[in-house]
């Protein structure tokens, strides 16, 4: 999986490229979410048009990041989310899921 990073007007949008699973939440791990905290980040954008997959390690990552923009009184949103993935992610009951 890439993961590649904008920061815009106090938004910041990641896209998710590829699958998102065991071996590559580090990335989530190791420089999302040190980044979240380090800037504090209160809004960030999760944009899935281009992620092929997620697993339940995938989904525990997105969980922990969407913990710590809450920590903040932050929100998060995914953005281009696929069909499969979509289903994945609607037990999670997170409000702003925008379908393809």
């Amino acid at each position: 999986m890439r993961m590649n990073l904008e920061y815009d007007n106090g938004i910041l949008t990641v896209y998710l490229i590829g699958n998102l699973n065991y071996k590559t939440t580090y990335k989530i791990y190791n420089y999302l979410i040190k980044i979240l905290e380090k800037h504090q980040i209160t809004i960030i954008i999760f944009n899935f048009n281009k992620l092929e997959s997620i697993s339940r390690d995938g989904i525990d990552a997105l969980i922990k990041s969407i913990n710590t923009i809450h920590k903040y009184k932050g929100q998060v949103y995914f953005d281009k989310v696929n069909k499969q993935i979509y289903l994945k992610l609607k037990g999670l009951h997170i409000k702003n899921i925008k379908e393809e």
